[in-house]
């Protein structure tokens, strides 16, 4: 079997899908993106291809070895988001080869389905309790939502309360039987964690994440040690050496996301790595329809896999494209009791719809995510 073609697709909201064609007959889809930056990495992918043209793709470590080391300066998220996208693809064509789903050839099911989570409140979350009861009567189990929109430098005393009041109202409209996490999206300072992270501790949140930038690695041992909320962070971490020195830090959870950090091949490798620390994986995935069932094949055959993001309904959607519009069969997402059933489908157990997304791609406009200001002008972190 040989790849004979590569092809990208640029599709609304914001992302990117990549097409692998073989000589075989049979068709691997992936999702390579960096939000913002589909351009970008759809020009790497290209470049990308030229190591994949005439090659046999169910050699995919060996593809991801040259994808990765391949040329002298390696890494970062452009680079690292086209082998995802790439890698995916390759999986899905082994699976289909085989005629067995992708978990069955990373050693197979250790769970019989996966708890997935939604979002509420936005970008800048403000009425949140009528949208977390509503994700609960949808069949979810468990919630996330920004703790704040823009905040200071170092936060006002109202700004703090702010953040307790809109987790208390989530707290009190969900009850005690579901979960919420709270992304501080690197919106806040060392130093608001630290004081914000104890009073939440009543509230219980499932875990508490990014709550500083990933260039503040260094200070997340403090951080950690601040409180006993679980702290997650991953998804602007794209490999397995970045991993090690947050989880020398102490977090409980990992996020990476399996379009940013090398796809299924090192998203394996890094939940593996994190299991040695005793922390739990729960890949980010506010994606499309292929970096989710990428994500799934993953946690139906990893241990520590806590639950798995998804974006059906989330507020980038809005007013666009939806996942489920990007596939011919819907029901592998289907939420059971928050929960989606394993699959048996070979590959990536999907199938994508090539017309929908060739019509997307057709009329598709470049997305560029929020700049944010202070009140005083100077750049605020989204």
């Amino acid at each position: 079997m040989k790849i004979t073609a590569i092809d990208t697709f640029a599709v609304a909201p914001r992302w990117l899908f990549c097409r692998v064609e073989t000589d075989a007959g049979i068709v691997g889809w992936g999702e390579p993106v960096v939000e913002g930056r589909a351009d970008t990495v759809r020009a790497a992918v290209r470049e990308l291809a030229e190591l994949l043209i005439g090659r046999d793709p169910r050699t995919v470590e060996a593809h991801w070895q040259v994808m990765t080391k391949g040329g002298f300066y390696r890494g970062g998220p452009v680079l690292s988001s086209a082998v995802a996208g790439l890698d995916q693809a390759l999986w899905d064509i082994l699976g289909k080869s085989l005629d067995v789903p992708v978990h069955q050839l990373l050693g197979g099911a250790v769970r019989d389905r996966v708890r997935v989570y939604g979002w509420i409140g936005g970008d800048e979350p403000a009425e949140v309790a009528d949208a977390a009861r509503a994700q609960i009567e949808n069949g979810l189990t468990a919630l996330k939502m920004n703790a704040c929109g823009r905040i200071g430098r170092l936060a006002t005393a109202a700004e703090l309360d702010g953040v307790v009041e809109r987790v208390s109202q989530v707290r009190a409209a969900i009850g005690d039987g579901n979960d919420v996490a709270i992304d501080f999206h690197g919106r806040v300072g060392v130093a608001d964690a630290r004081r914000l992270l104890p009073v939440l501790e009543p509230l219980r949140p499932l875990f508490v994440e990014e709550p500083v930038l990933p260039e503040f690695a260094h200070r997340l041992r403090d951080i950690v040690s601040s409180s006993s909320v679980p702290i997650g962070t991953g998804e602007r971490l794209f490999s397995r050496a970045e991993f090690l020195p947050v989880l020398e830090a102490g977090v409980t959870v990992v996020q990476p996301d399996i379009s940013h950090a090398g796809g299924i091949s090192e998203v394996r490798r890094i939940a593996t790595l994190a299991d040695t620390f005793g922390a739990l994986l729960a890949p980010h995935c506010p994606l499309g329809p292929i970096a989710l069932a990428a994500s799934l094949q993953v946690a139906f055959a990893t241990p520590n896999f806590l639950l798995q993001e998804q974006s059906i309904g989330i507020h980038y959607n809005e007013g666009s494209a939806e996942l489920l519009d990007y596939v011919l069969d819907r029901s592998p997402f289907t939420f059971v009791d928050g929960h989606v059933e394993r699959w048996t489908a070979a590959g990536l157990g999907i199938e994508v719809d090539e017309d929908a997304v060739r019509r997307a791609d057709a009329v598709a406009e470049s997305w560029h995510g929020p700049i944010w200001h202070h009140p005083d002008g100077s750049f605020a972190e989204w």
